[in-house]
């Protein structure tokens, strides 16, 4: 692509200017995917979850292409989004394959699914007026980007799509006439990485499909920058030359397609002139001046930011060579659209009710707080109990609920302060669409209700600890002046991709720690509401049955602590776990001073929750099936419930058959977060848990003693056989819950090793019996990061 087409500060240079730490980031994530680089064509597995969509304009007659966008994630994704919908053209319809949801940030695999969900291959007419499409006959070349979800399941908005394609009666010839480009979002610290691209990638292949362009694996472990902006830059070429070659013959194979877009030199036709010069908007630096001024004020910023960057370390504030004299390829201006108005207070009394919710929401006390660990222990893991009693919800063992929470009110004051909006946190904040606004679709924000105050708004509705995006960082160079500006453009350019991993990313830095590193940053909050994702509920597991607790729900967590060092190093709970733990401190009781049934003395506080779609990770309805869990820490939580709920079933139903019950739980210490451990040893008294087997990572072995299982793999693999039997003969189950970092990948491990052990078999056949498990839900994950 001509660099002549380009908007730039300075000239535009290669991306090949990584700093060491980027090349060390790659460097890993290949480690994590010894076989699958972050880049490359491959085949594919699958998950995806809510698609987001902002008003497309009605397709029109003759379409030059389409894109599908599914994901579980608002995060990485977004910049994606962001990215493709500024280079729209007329002559371009972009289409959602895998039909969209306006969703908010983060939402996950709850998304609302449309009514064209239902039918992906032949989906009727949508929002803004969309016509019908046929994928079964669609020529024009097909553009899907797609993530996954924690357990490598499809999304809820693509499961239907992807169901349909698994059809094993559709012919090997049934998509021969289709042509895609597929780009997928993951995370290599979970176990099937990118599996929702691999496994519509894969299918596709088989179903006749080919590649216009290759495929592209993003690793948000590494930052998805590192694929996402190349991989968008080459399919414009990819794009050119699909539509070149077809008008003069048949595409011939995948084209290749180097990552730099720029470095293409072919001709391109005018009717591709649209395309071409859209791609401008993709390397943006400052559309309000003249090439001149912009190299003027890059010479300024230079000889203000060499004085320290020859003297310091590079920090969130400012940078070193070569970065700090490097002309920057920076993204699009995020266009305006919201209209702030800020109304004097109405005087009435605001509620946590307000808050937007697609799901029934409910009031209810806490009637219980108990500190599991001892003070000692390396996490505090506290146990609380909802009385349910007067409200219409309900639940099963395994299902897991939403907790409405805010954010800190320190945090939120803080914020209003740095805004200089503190005298007017009680205003109602009236939001309207820009009527000059160039934002295609402009839509008021779905998480942010009307007419409520200012400190409402921050408090309860927008998440402000996420971590900024570089569109938002874009956003906010254009409010500061001096080296602060050049160092907000650095760290949202290509070149600064390394510098925004350490410095904003990994630091956890928020909205809150950037505004004070650089104090000339002065936004508007229309800025700050456009950009700030919705503050979403967090979702907890049932830890209790209701056979056993009637009224009652209950559920663990840890509080969380979490070390920010984006400018100086500062220790913060986490938003939901803080706050509880500072409504429940008042009635906190030690496990060793509470009785079975004893409640928390009132008032009690009150807290929101609301249920979560319904899940799969729910005991066999077949009692008499094995059962193997495996959750280490917090991770025991639903296995509670179950063996509650096994208990009353065996109390009522003596004549009954059950089948073993296994769990393999871990902690640290013995004496310190060994958790429900009473619990567990009644349970096992009365047979309802046929087998403990308890693992200490910390605890030393004594005397003579040999080495004591560490984790919860080393007691699986000692008792293999068992294992084996039960899963492979015996028809069992195994539920997984837990950390999916290190925990759900190792367990993964060991069940293949198992497997391969006892069954006698290579380990790639081991793998593929564990992936049948999977399919056919005996092999269960509810796991998290």
């Amino acid at each position: 692509m001509p660099q002549a087409l380009a908007r730039r500060v300075g000239h535009l240079p290669s991306w090949d200017t990584y700093s060491a730490h980027t090349a060390r980031k790659r460097a890993a994530a290949k480690t994590l995917e010894p076989r699958e680089p972050p880049y490359a064509p491959s085949e594919a597995p699958g998950s995806v979850a809510h698609a987001r969509s902002e008003g497309h304009a009605p397709r029109p007659e003759r379409c030059d292409w389409h894109w599908s966008f599914a994901s579980s994630s608002g995060s990485g994704a977004d910049g994606v989004r962001r990215r493709w919908r500024r280079a729209r053209v007329p002559t371009v319809s972009a289409f959602l394959g895998v039909p969209p949801t306006p969703l908010e940030p983060g939402e996950g695999a709850l998304g609302r699914e449309t009514a064209a969900a239902s039918a992906p291959l032949h989906p009727s007419p949508g929002r803004a007026g969309r016509s019908r499409y046929d994928l079964r006959t669609e020529t024009a070349p097909l553009v899907v980007v797609v993530s996954t979800t924690g357990t490598g399941d499809p999304p809820d908005t693509a499961r239907k799509f992807v169901k349909k394609i698994q059809d094993r009666a559709l012919p090997v010839d049934f998509f021969a006439h289709l042509r895609y480009g597929l780009l997928g979002l993951g995370d290599s610290e979970y176990t099937y990485f990118c599996n929702g691209g691999k496994v519509i990638d894969r299918r596709l292949q088989e179903l006749g499909a080919r590649h216009f362009y290759d495929t592209g694996h993003a690793d948000d472990c590494v930052g998805l920058e590192l694929v996402v902006e190349p991989w968008i830059d080459g399919l414009w070429a990819a794009l050119s030359k699909h539509f070149t070659s077809s008008r003069g013959k048949e595409m011939n194979g995948t084209f290749q397609i180097t990552s730099n877009a720029s470095q293409r030199t072919d001709p391109v036709r005018p009717e591709l002139g649209h395309i071409e010069s859209q791609v401008e908007l993709l390397r943006l630096a400052n559309p309000g001046r003249e090439d001149s001024e912009v190299q003027e004020q890059n010479a300024v910023n230079r000889g203000q930011a060499s004085a320290l960057s020859a003297e310091s370390e590079p920090s969130l504030t400012h940078s070193v060579p070569p970065l700090s004299q490097a002309s920057l390829s920076v993204p699009a201006l995020p266009p305006e659209y919201l209209q702030v108005h800020l109304q004097e207070p109405l005087g009435r009394e605001e509620s946590q009710a307000s808050v937007t919710s697609a799901d029934p929401v409910f009031q209810v006390p806490i009637s219980k707080a108990v500190q599991l660990t001892t003070n000692d222990a390396v996490k505090t893991t506290l146990l609380v109990e909802l009385d349910i009693s007067k409200t219409d919800f309900s639940y099963q063992p395994g299902d897991a609920f939403n907790v409405i929470c805010p954010n800190s009110d320190t945090e939120v004051q803080n914020l209003l302060q740095r805004l200089q909006l503190t005298d007017r946190r009680e205003h109602c904040v009236v939001l309207g669409i820009k009527a000059d606004t160039k934002k295609k679709g402009a839509a008021l924000p779905q998480h942010v209700p009307e007419g409520r105050s200012l400190r409402f708004l921050l408090t309860w509705c927008l998440e402000i600890r996420a971590v900024p995006k570089k569109a938002l960082l874009r956003a906010l160079a254009e409010h500061a002046a001096g080296p602060d500006q050049r160092r907000l453009l650095e760290l949202c350019s290509r070149q600064g991709a390394a510098d925004y991993g350490r410095f904003v990313r990994d630091a956890r830095a928020t909205l809150l720690d950037v505004l004070q590193a650089f104090p000339s940053c002065r936004p508007p909050l229309a800025l700050l509401l456009e950009h700030l994702p919705k503050l979403q509920p967090r979702p907890y597991s049932c830890a209790s049955s209701s056979l056993c607790h009637p009224g009652r729900l209950r559920f663990i967590f840890n509080v969380v602590e979490v070390l920010s060092a984006s400018t100086t190093e500062v220790l913060r709970r986490g938003v939901c776990t803080g706050w509880l733990a500072a409504q429940v401190a008042p009635i906190l009781r030690p496990a060793a001073q509470v009785s079975p049934a004893e409640g928390c003395p009132a008032p009690a506080p009150e807290i929101y929750i609301s249920p979560r779609t319904t899940n799969v990770f729910h005991l066999p309805s077949d009692p008499s099936v094995p059962v193997i869990m495996v959750g280490p820490g917090t991770g025991v939580a639903p296995f509670i419930g179950f063996l509650q709920h096994r208990e009353k079933l065996q109390e009522q139903h003596p004549e009954t058959h059950f089948g073993a019950t296994w769990l393999f739980f871990g902690c640290r210490h013995k004496e310190r977060d060994y958790l429900f451990r009473e619990e567990l040893r009644h349970l096992c008294r009365r047979g309802v848990l046929t087998h403990l087997k308890v693992s200490f990572s910390r605890d030393a072995a004594l005397g003579e003693e040999a080495a004591p299982a560490r984790y919860v793999q080393d007691n699986m693999r000692l008792h293999g056989e068992q294992v084996a039997r039960a899963l492979l003969q015996e028809s069992g189950r195994v539920y997984v819950c837990g950390d999916a970092k290190n925990m759900a990948k190792d367990v993964n491990d060991t069940l293949v090793e198992i497997i391969s052990k006892e069954a006698g078999v290579e380990k790639l056949e081991a793998m593929k019996t564990l992936a049948t498990l999977k399919e056919e839900k005996r092999y269960l994950q509810d796991i998290w990061s």
